[in-house]
């Protein structure tokens, strides 16, 4: 199974997590799960627009780097800059895990941040309560508990 994280905070945040799920499915990513929706602050700059963030799980059999390359179109397509890291985007496409591999050469999997982040973990954690970190076999549990107070409570389910 993969796992993707969509996320937005500019503009209709919905919508454009919304479209951006069509536009993989017509890129031939189907969806088998879907999280709920999840409102989360801007990271690293808590005064930044907040963030709507899913988790996705697809049986795709598209290669990791093909993936990359059909996100950032969509990216694009949604009105996505190239500004700079970590800036507003109106779309934010990742592969948080794909089949539980590790890679690390022109890609690297599982997602290199994401067992430090609420809005991937605990979307994650709905549609895959099982889910082990490939790398730390931590279970997802492990993981969300390890997470500071104040990244549990600032989130919320929408």
């Amino acid at each position: 199974m993969i796992y993707i994280g969509i996320g937005s905070n500019l503009g209709n945040r919905f919508n454009n997590i919304v479209k951006a799920k069509y536009f993989l499915g017509q890129n031939g990513i189907n969806i088998t799960k879907s999280s709920s929706y999840y409102e989360s602050l801007s990271w690293p700059d808590t005064n930044k627009p907040k963030f709507i963030n899913i988790v996705i799980q697809s049986n795709s059999r598209i290669s990791p780097i093909r993936l990359l390359t059909i996100f950032k179109s969509i990216e694009k397509k949604l009105g996505r800059k190239n500004n700079l890291r970590n800036s507003p985007r109106t779309c934010d496409i990742d592969i948080i895990s794909y089949d539980q591999k590790i890679l690390d050469n022109t890609i690297i999997i599982p997602h290199l941040r994401m067992h430090k982040r609420n809005f991937v973990l605990i979307p994650l954690y709905e549609i895959n309560k099982n889910w082990f970190h490939p790398k730390t076999n931590k279970s997802i549990k492990k993981l969300i508990f390890s997470l500071p107070i104040k990244d549990l409570r600032s989130i919320k389910q929408i």
